[in-house]
């Protein structure tokens, strides 16, 4: 897992896929355009939430939202995870959801379920900010609220929300998360907190990053985009373009900095910018770029471990009738563990 997959020809299909996923898939493509765009009513009909619980599921996960900023509605689920004794310290997962910054909450109930696995499996608080989407809130507004909420745990430290959950947390072991446009989210914020004048602050210590099939892209189209833009129904080209236009500045080209963050091939990285996993599927038309970014983050110097699932398409870890998708939760486990040990040594 070392490398980039360019195995396997770009214009083949992925295995078949078990049919609750196809069926999914279908309804996810039916909420789209032929140009992209999402029919809005029609995916805000099937984006069906779920509700925060103090009261353990079935797994033993129990959860709560709390407010970061009133005044621009942010807020985030916390989950937390069986824990054999209250006062075990537990490492935080800030996690970020996909959608192409468009679509989805932190109340999604792929997503509640998605960071339920998880915290449970890997063992950590996970934080699941509910950031403001586009285009009512265009860039720079999702990187701001991921920022604001590691300022609220920071000062707070989910004090609150752990004495509800029965927890407590070590924010020197702080890892960001996110997939798709999340991953996107999860690297911006990465860069601003450790270029901030102010950190790493007393608390608060970024641990990691934890890039899944992350959201990156640029006006040339990838060797990757053209040939696998109709490989699957979970993402094409129309799509990514339709998300970048609602989500840049008026105006802005996908060379912007915010999705082409290896612009020239080389990438803006801080001193302190945190190790980082990158998960790369093979029928991922994004993977071009993925690859682009890992190699930037290595030419840096920059600590990368990259999981590659050689078969899965882009939002493989939402499924969790998918064997990829528990592998997922198990490599991100082993990250957290190797590098809470390295900020504990």
């Amino acid at each position: 897992m070392a490398g980039v997959d360019r195995s396997r020809r770009s214009s083949s299909s992925p295995p078949p896929l078990p049919w609750t996923v196809r069926v999914q898939l279908a309804a996810l493509s039916a909420a789209h355009r032929s140009d992209g765009s999402a029919r809005r009513l029609l995916f805000y009909l099937g984006d069906l939430h779920a509700a925060a619980s103090p009261r353990p599921d079935a797994a033993g996960v129990r959860s709560v939202d709390v407010t970061i900023d009133a005044s621009r509605g942010l807020w985030a689920r916390v989950f937390c995870p069986p824990t054999n004794t209250a006062a075990a310290k537990l490492p935080v997962v800030v996690y970020f959801h996909g959608g192409g910054f468009v679509l989805f909450s932190a109340a999604s109930r792929p997503y509640d379920a998605l960071c339920r696995r998880i915290s449970r499996g890997v063992g950590a608080v996970v934080v699941s900010v509910n950031y403001r989407l586009a285009p009512e809130h265009r860039f720079p507004a999702a990187y701001d609220d991921g920022l604001a909420a590691l300022r609220y745990l920071d000062a707070n430290g989910l004090a609150e929300a752990a004495a509800e959950l029965g927890a407590a947390v070590d924010l020197s072991r702080c890892f960001l998360a996110g997939d798709s446009a999340g991953g996107n989210i999860a690297h911006h914020v990465a860069q601003r907190w450790a270029s901030s004048p102010s950190s790493p602050p007393a608390s608060l210590r970024l641990a990691g990053a934890v890039l899944v099939s992350p959201f990156f892209g640029g006006e040339e189209r990838t060797e990757e985009e053209v040939g696998l833009d109709k490989a699957s129904l979970s993402l094409s080209l129309a799509r990514t373009d339709y998300f970048w236009r609602e989500f840049l500045p008026e105006g802005a080209t996908r060379d912007h900095a915010a999705a082409r963050v290896c612009g020239g091939e080389r990438v803006e990285l801080a001193e302190a910018f945190p190790p980082a996993m990158v998960v790369i599927g093979g029928f991922d038309l994004l993977k071009g770029w993925q690859a682009r970014y890992v190699a930037a983050l290595r030419e840096k110097g920059k600590a990368v471990r990259v999981v590659e699932y050689p078969d899965a398409i882009h939002g493989f870890h939402a499924f969790p009738e998918l064997a990829d998708s528990g592998k997922l939760v198990e490599e991100m486990k082993l990250f957290v563990q190797e590098h809470s040990s390295n900020r504990m040594a």
